[in-house]
């Protein structure tokens, strides 16, 4: 479509060409198209009439709002920068920023200080009240076109942002995948080499099985160091600990020697060491022979 739009207008071009070469226009050298200024107009009579209008005399101040006054003083600290006439603008100071933007700034302030108080006194509000809403230069629905396409701007960075850190986490997962490959790959590697040596005679033992015999051995104590450091303790002295002591050997209430002979209930339960004395068990256990003989019949019975 495009190419023939340029095509359409290179034949007019050609066209043109050959119409003003069949009228003369066209002669030797450089052709360039001379294009005509624009006169400018001075209409002095109508501008002079729009003047009269703006400025007519029977119009109020509050609608024309209109100030001459003078600039503020400028500040002391400011006075060695302005120069001597800091309140005038010489063609020395056309070029001199500062000292222009500040003689508009206070010429603003002084205007502002003559204009309030003849505001208040004819009864205008300078400052708009608490509750007013200016209306928004673009419409709602505009501005929620706006955060609509702002927030799928922040969702897309996001999304960016998240897919960069998952591209990194995988490189970063691939990259401990591979090392651990190449560890076993080596351990692999190894243990044949130390078995080939093993079976030559080179090697008395396999030094691989008693390095996984050390990995893999628990640093916790076993389960008969963990008995016996629960009954005995873990320190202190361990010979003659179950010995008697005065205190013990003194203590022969419970035995049946002490005391009138019969005084205990029969029954009656007896405390400390002397229960390991006391006769009438019932259940008493058979000798060494009757339990051969019941072992005996027992087997034949099988």
């Amino acid at each position: 479509m495009r190419s023939d739009v340029d095509q359409s207008l290179k034949l007019e071009n050609h066209y043109q060409l050959q119409i003003a070469f069949s009228q003369g226009l066209l002669k030797p050298g450089l052709n360039v198209e001379v294009f005509q200024k624009a006169k400018p107009i001075n209409n002095k009579p109508a501008l002079t009439s729009v003047l009269e209008e703006i400025s007519k005399a029977d119009l109020p101040w509050i609608e024309r709002l209109d100030l001459a006054s003078k600039p503020v003083p400028a500040p002391k600290p400011m006075l060695e920068q302005l120069g001597e006439n800091p309140d005038v603008l010489s063609s020395e100071d056309v070029n001199d920023d500062f000292k222009r933007e500040m003689l508009f700034y206070r010429q603003a302030q002084a205007a502002v200080l003559e204009a309030l108080p003849r505001l208040k006194s004819m009864g205008v509000a300078t400052l708009r009240p608490t509750d007013y809403f200016a209306q928004m230069a673009k419409s709602d629905d505009h501005m929620k076109k706006v955060k609509r396409k702002l927030l799928s701007k922040q969702a897309a960075m996001e999304r960016s942002e998240k897919m960069k850190k998952m591209r990194e986490l995988k490189k970063f997962g691939k990259k401990v995948q591979h090392e651990v490959t190449l560890k076993r790959h080596k351990e692999k590697r190894d243990m044949m080499e130390a078995v080939k040596k093993f079976r030559k005679g080179k090697t008395d033992k396999l030094d691989i099985l008693d390095d996984d015999n050390k990995k893999h051995k628990s640093k916790n104590p076993g389960r008969k160091r963990q008995v016996k450091n629960q009954k005995f303790g873990f320190g202190g002295q361990k010979k003659r600990s179950k010995y008697n002591t005065a205190e013990s050997s003194a203590d022969t209430g419970g035995l049946k020697g002490a005391g009138k002979k019969g005084s205990g209930k029969k029954g009656s339960a007896q405390k400390g060491p002397a229960r390991k004395f006391q006769g009438g068990n019932k259940n008493k256990r058979p000798g060494k022979r009757r339990r051969d003989n019941v072992k005996g019949k027992n087997n034949k019975g099988k």
